[in-house]
Order: C-alpha cells, then structure tokens, then sequence
C-alpha cells in the first residue's frame, strides 16, 4: 500500500508542475489516481505503456477567439475552448458550457471525466469538453445566435460525426444548440449528427433533455435496491433549478418520492409540502421561457420559503440530488446531510461534492453515487441521438427510455464489480477502475498514439 501511495504522490507532483492553477483537473486527477493506481502497479502493460500519463494529456486543445456584436452594435471578444481529450474507445464526445467561469482547467476537468463517464455507458465515445466565457444571461436571442454563430465559425473545422459531437452543458440549451448547428450546416454544407441535444425537428432524441436528471434518479434507484429500499414516500433535497435539475424533480415526483428544495445562484426555496408536478410546470416555465430567478417562486407559492445564498444541504432530506454545478457540497455540508439521515446522494452535476465531502459520504458509508456514474445518462442518451442520427430515424420514446434504464443498469453493475469491499459498495472506486480499465485496453490495443 505505501508502495501505491508514494507513487500516486510522485505522479500528483509531477501533474501540478504542468498544469498549475487548474484547481479543478488536478482535484479530478487526484482522485482517479487513488482509485487505478493499485491496478496500475499490479499490470506491468499499463506502467510500461505510461497509460494514466497519456490519459491526463489531452489528445488536442483548441483555443479561439470569439467576436460578435450586440443589439447595440458594440464589439465583444470572448474566448472559445475544445478539449479532446482522448479518442481510444470513439470520436470525442462532450458538452459545451457558456458561462462567466469557464477557463481552460475547468473544460480540463470536464474533459477528464467525461473520459470515465463515456467508457461507462458501454456505447462507443471517446471524450471532450468545450465552451466559452460568454455569459447567454441577459442577452436577447439575436445577441446569442451571433455569438453562437460566431464560435461555430471556428470550431466547426475540428468537428464532425465520426471525429468530435459536442453537444449542451451549463448555459447551452436548446436555443443554442439550434443557432449552432444552423450555422455548421451553412459552413460544412452537410446534415449530419454532429452536435446532441437538437430539436425533434432537426435530428434530436427523446427523452435528450430528461436524460440526466431521469438517470441520476434511475441510478439512486439501483442503489438503494441493494439495501432493500426504494424511493417511494422518500423525500428528496435537489440543487439547481435548470434542465438537470428538473427532470430529477420530475423522475422523483413519477416514482413516488417528495422533492422539497430547488435552487440558482441567488439562493434556495424549500417548499416542505413538496413541489409537485404543478408546481414543477410553473417552475419550468419561469426559467426555460421567461428565464427567471427561483427566489419567485416563493411569491407564487405560499408557504415556501426563499433562503437567499444559501444551499439545500441543511434541509432535511432522505435522498439528496445536487444538480448544480462542481464543488457545492462542503465537508460540512456533507456531515449535515449524514447528521440529518440522508441515505443516499446521487449526482447529477459533475463534481459537485468537495473531496472532503466524499470523504465523509465514503467514512460514513452512505450510499454515494458520483457524478461520472450517477449523471451518466444525458451523455448515455446522446450517443442514442447519434446512433439514431445515423440511421435517419427516430425511435420511440419508451424505447429510448429503456434503453437509459438499462445503460444505468449497467453502470451500475460495473462500478458493483470493481468496487464491492466487505459489503459495502465504494462507487466512487467502482466507476474510476470501470471506466479506466475500458479505455486502458483499447490504448494499449492500439500503440503507443
């Protein structure tokens, strides 16, 4: 074991010397090293092929500047980012996201476990991240689809069906995906699936937008099969108030359980009589149309209550969905959750549980779902859209939806296999040697590249 850890400490070292101030990749890094590097040791092929060096260098990055004019017709630049990040099992697959924080260790990180997260699904993708620091808040349609247009008319020419599919992540719906594919068709002068998240019209898949939120639940149900409980008369604390965030209000509410909190980034709403499918259809109509804060659904709803800044982890909760964004559960928030019997934590955003936070969620021995498992479904469902691309045709919506179930199933399975110890199931072990072990046999299949 000493031998293990000197060498996860000697690579940690070596990875922050080239890649300083990317907080966020190494944090990632980090944690898969502790969970292959026994595998590693223990495989002389691996060491000899220098595999986890090879995984934490991404294949490619593209970085671009990004100009468009506003409705003012004042000039901006933003800048754009892709990272390919390894191609071994499929073309490059992964979200874009538009926001203010975005940076180059951010879409690092986000490259790097989408690598992990694709190599669950048992479908053919490799992984990518891409996106900008362009802020879509506040901005009118025409504002949006010049930047969209704009940032195509660069990252078009490193993209396609069979080399790199981006698809929709944080800031980057449905509106923008349609002004980019608008504009990659014009340039590449092809119909083809080559970015996800599309409209019905154009070549989308049913069941794209519910995917990771229904998948995040579908995984919390697995889990909680193991230990003979469902999530029926549950109730359930979720973060964030966007697509993900939705849909596993959604699934929760289908499946028996009571959600009582949503949140942005101004605060939380904790409704305790439960934010029902009515409720839910006011609370997607405020953010998809008229694009509002959630702090107004408590002047909608009597009897909820708005708490300006803070997050949902002091309520109390038996399941808990954080739907947000990377690092929003603290240790503390962790021991809260555990102190007031959540038994069970399913992730649907990436990494939105602190180390620390794991830490106690793994001490503890609560059932932890972590993202690039849990949230597994939106990328799961998206290469359906591809598969669907390809033929020209769209499937029904019951039978997308059970394929989801049965890719999550089997994600399940996997991180079980790799991850059981003394009957206690470590799914954050599970999946980081899954994923690893899928992509590690097809580099070394294909040389040194």
């Amino acid at each position: 074991m000493s031998k293990v850890i000197d060498s996860v400490s000697a690579f940690m070292e070596r990875l922050v010397a080239k890649n300083p101030s990317q907080p966020e990749f190494i944090q990632a890094v980090h944690e898969v090293a502790e969970s292959v590097m026994p595998i590693i040791e223990s495989t002389p092929a691996y060491r000899k092929a220098r595999l986890l060096e090879r995984l934490v260098e991404p294949e490619r990055i593209i970085i671009f500047r990004v100009p468009w004019v506003d409705d003012r017709g004042e000039v901006h630049v933003n800048r754009g980012f892709r990272i390919e990040m390894n191609s071994a099992i499929g073309p490059y697959k992964g979200g874009l996201r538009f926001h203010p924080t975005v940076n180059l260790g951010l879409l690092k990180f986000l490259a790097f476990e989408q690598v992990f997260k694709n190599a669950l699904t048992t479908i053919m993708m490799g992984g990518g991240k891409g996106g900008s620091d362009f802020d879509p808040k506040g901005k009118t349609d025409n504002e949006v689809m010049r930047f969209c247009q704009s940032f195509m008319s660069e990252l078009f020419r490193h993209i396609g069906p069979d080399t790199d599919v981006p698809a929709g992540d944080i800031g980057v719906g449905g509106r923008e995906i349609g002004f980019l594919f608008g504009q990659y068709k014009k340039l590449a002068n092809r119909f083809c699936g080559v970015l996800t998240g599309k409209g019905l019209e154009y070549g989308g898949s049913l069941i794209r937008p519910e995917a990771t939120g229904y998948g995040s639940v579908y995984f919390a149900q697995e889990m909680l099969a193991t230990r003979g409980e469902s999530i029926k008369g549950k109730v359930a604390a979720v973060s964030g108030s966007g697509n993900v965030a939705q849909f596993t209000t959604e699934k929760v509410l289908e499946l028996g359980g009571k959600v009582v909190t949503l949140s942005d980034s101004n605060g939380t709403i904790v409704d305790l009589d439960g934010i029902n499918e009515e409720k839910l259809a006011w609370v997607m109509d405020l953010k998809n149309v008229r694009r509002g804060r959630i702090g107004e659904y408590c002047d909608k709803f009597k009897g909820s209550e708005f708490r300006a800044n803070k997050r949902p982890w002091d309520v109390k909760c038996d399941l808990a969905f954080p739907s947000a964004t990377q690092n929003e559960i603290s240790a503390e928030d962790a021991r809260t959750l555990v102190g007031n019997g959540c038994i069970c934590v399913s992730e649907g955003a990436n990494m939105p549980t602190e180390p620390e936070g794991v830490d106690v969620f793994l001490g503890t021995k609560i059932l932890y779902g972590p993202g690039k498992a849990a949230n597994a479904g939106g990328v799961a469902v998206s290469g359906l859209e591809m598969a669907q691309n390809s033929q020209f045709y769209h499937w029904r919506r019951e039978e997308v939806d059970a394929r989801l179930q049965g890719i999550m199933r089997s994600i399940h399975e996997n991180c079980v296999k790799y991850g059981a110890e003394d009957g206690f199931v470590n799914y954050v072990r599970g999946a980081n040697i899954a994923g690893f072990v899928k992509v590690a046999e097809a580099m070394l299949a294909q040389g040194v590249v």
